[in-house]
C-alpha cells in the first residue's frame, strides 16, 4: 500500500469519529496495538529530541526499506508515532523523503494538540526522514 493510501485510509477512519474524544481514543488504541520496543533499543541515542515525553525510534533497513519501532511512556504520544510508522515504515528512504504527510492537518491532529505535543509530533517526523536521509546516503556509497 502506498503512503497516500495509508493516510487516505487513516484520514477516514478519523473523519468517521464527530468527537475529539473518540478521536483520542482511537490514538490511545493504536498506541497499544504497537508491540513493545525491545529494551535493547530504548536507549539515549534513539530518544527523540524534541518530544517533552520519552519517545524512542528504532529504523532497521530491510531489503531497501526502513522499517520502523517506536515506544513512548505517554499514551497519545504513543498514538502519535504509531500512526507515523503505519504510514511511513516500510518504504524505501525515498518514498519517505518525498512523503507529503496531509493526513496530520486533514484529521485535525496538529489543532488538537498542545504546543509541546505538536512540537514532539514534527520531532519524530524529523527524525524519521533524518533515518531515511541517512539510509539513502549509505545506499550511495
Amino acid at each position: 500500500m502506498s503512503i497516500n493510501e495509508t493516510q487516505e485510509e487513516i484520514i477516514a477512519e478519523f473523519c468517521s469519529l464527530d468527537d475529539w474524544m473518540d478521536r483520542y481514543q482511537l490514538l490511545i488504541d493504536l498506541g497499544n496495538e504497537q508491540l513493545p520496543l525491545d529494551e535493547q533499543y530504548k536507549t539515549d541515542q534513539n530518544l527523540i529530541e524534541g518530544c517533552q515525553s520519552r519517545v524512542w525510534l528504532q529504523a532497521d533497513e530491510v531489503d531497501g526499506r526502513l522499517v520502523f519501532q517506536a515506544e513512548s511512556d505517554a499514551l497519545i504520544v504513543k498514538g502519535i508515532i504509531a500512526l507515523l510508522i503505519k504510514v511511513l515504515s516500510g518504504h524505501t528512504p525515498e518514498e519517505i523523503l518525498n512523503a507529503d504527510l496531509y493526513f496530520i492537518d486533514r484529521i485535525g491532529l496538529r489543532e488538537h494538540l498542545s504546543p509541546t505535543r505538536s512540537n514532539g509530533l514534527l520531532s519524530m517526523v524529523k527524525q524519521m526522514r533524518m533515518y531515511a536521509l541517512a539510509y539513502k546516503a549509505k545506499e550511495g556509497n
